[in-house]
């Protein structure tokens, strides 16, 4: 047991990383019969669409190049005769498998073949590396690439690889990882092929369509393809996930500088679209408690709207609430452990004694046992517990992030848990810097950066802007 006898080594090069909206512009086959090549062959292809400046400038391939190239549906019979019969043999395999799908799809032809992934195939011949891209590869083993992100020079590196691991493993051996390579990994049937795969680990957001284009929903995450190949594969655990696998039919995503670029673009982006499956934020109706003491007649506690204020302008207010009934239960707690009156905290209407003055809960100010001054003493000191969190800078700080993979880059400039700005080039800062808008508070906001910031290691990186 060992390697399939016929293998068809295939690398395309794209006008992007979705197989349902971008296009092959090269593409390059190694057939390989019983370890021999018996056909090398590579074209470009002209995708009928504009080349991203970034894609022109990693893989060297222009729209003048493919300009008089011909198109897929001009080699499409080519390429069919020579995978014809073998197993699709590619690095990050789903991912060209999806594209050419995707392409013989557009002729209305459809494509199948067993395919092997030398990712996987890498993986488990060399449980001991945890890198296993194609550049890794190639350092690794001292393979030789002529021309690294062009198809030929790529598909050509993956034959030394192959015939490395052949030389270097016994047949059972490798006929036990290339199964292994070979096993598909569960996917949501509506998605098509290599839509995840062509996905970027570096951090971000996804959002999930379904039919008619519907925005399902928003996540973010640390890895972006590791993050959406579990949640989708994940339908077997039922709920949510199994209905997001069930009905998903598109992709989107949006690489990020940082985690915490990720988390604020998630909130922004739910806010504003209102995906059918995330939680909606109730963080604009959020509002704090004022104590009015003193006050002959109640309530003496009064509800102030918090969201879109600034925080420096607040005074004497208690706690962040979302809800009416989050502030009533906790009032009433404080009414039974402090012996306070419903009737004058608010939370019962009329005259006369409240309902816990006859079981000996309210000390009697609504009967004239005890002073409001006494009474709202008291409870002045219950409140003080929720007392807002005291920003531990003297002003406004900047929280930078890089990610080396994708080369992005963010500054968040934040003050008083409100994030005032975000910045992706050192000038974009400088001007956010000139003139920082006023905070405005967002109680989700304040909830996700005191999150970020009650780690020690971030918090010690961020930088003052005083300091500055």
């Amino acid at each position: 047991m060992s390697l399939p006898e016929r293998l068809a080594i295939l690398d395309v090069e794209t006008t992007g990383a979705n197989p349902a909206r971008d296009r092959v512009t090269e593409i390059a086959i190694l057939r390989v019969e019983r370890g021999e090549v018996v056909a090398r062959w590579a074209a470009l292809v002209n995708p009928g669409m504009h080349i991203p400046r970034m894609i022109q400038d990693l893989i060297g391939i222009t729209d003048d190049m493919v300009a008089d190239a011909p198109s897929f549906a001009e080699l499409a019979d080519q390429v069919r005769t020579l995978l014809d019969g073998c197993v699709f043999v590619a690095h990050n395999a789903r991912f060209d498998y999806g594209f050419l799908r995707n392409e013989f799809a557009r002729l209305g032809q459809s494509f199948e073949a067993p395919v092997l992934c030398t990712v996987k195939l890498s993986r488990a011949l060399y449980p001991e590396h945890h890198r296993h891209g194609l550049d890794a590869l190639i350092v690794r083993h001292g393979l030789q690439c002529d021309a690294r992100h062009r198809a030929l020079g790529d598909s050509e590196a993956l034959w030394r690889f192959i015939g490395l691991v052949v030389d270097a493993f016994p047949a059972e051996t490798l006929g036990k990882a290339a199964a292994k390579a070979m096993k598909a990994p569960p996917r949501p049937s509506g998605l098509p092929d290599g839509a995840l795969e062509g996905m970027p680990t570096s951090p971000g957001v996804y959002l999930l369509y379904g039919e008619e284009d519907r925005l399902l929903y928003v996540g973010r995450a640390a890895s972006l393809r590791a993050r959406v190949m579990d949640h989708l594969g994940g339908a077997e655990r039922g709920g949510k996930d199994a209905a997001l696998a069930r009905d998903a039919r598109r992709i989107e995503w949006r690489e990020t500088a940082g985690e915490l670029s990720a988390t604020l673009l998630e909130h922004e982006l739910i806010g504003r679209l209102r995906p059918l499956h995330n939680r909606q934020s109730e963080g604009g109706e959020a509002f704090a408690l004022r104590l009015l003491a003193g006050r002959k007649r109640p309530p003496v506690v009064q509800r102030v709207r918090l969201a879109g204020t600034d925080p420096t302008t607040w005074e004497d207010l208690y706690g962040v609430f979302r809800q009416r009934r989050e502030a009533d239960r906790l009032l009433r707690e404080f009414a039974q452990l402090y012996g306070l009156c419903l009737r004058r905290l608010g939370l019962e209407s009329g005259g006369g004694a409240c309902q816990a003055v006859h079981v000996g809960r309210c000390a009697g100010v609504c009967t004239g046992r005890e002073t409001p001054e006494a009474h709202d003493e008291r409870l002045a000191r219950a409140l003080e517990v929720l007392k807002p969190r005291v920003w531990p800078w003297p002003g406004a700080v900047v929280v930078r992030e890089h990610c080396e993979e994708s080369g992005r880059a963010a500054s968040h400039l934040i003050d008083r848990w409100c994030l005032l700005g975000s910045a992706q080039t050192s000038e974009q800062l400088e001007s956010l810097l000139e003139s920082p808008p006023a905070p405005s508070f967002d109680a989700d906001l304040q909830r996700i950066l005191q999150r970020w910031l009650a780690d020690p290691v971030r918090a010690a990186a961020v930088v003052p802007v005083a300091a500055r």
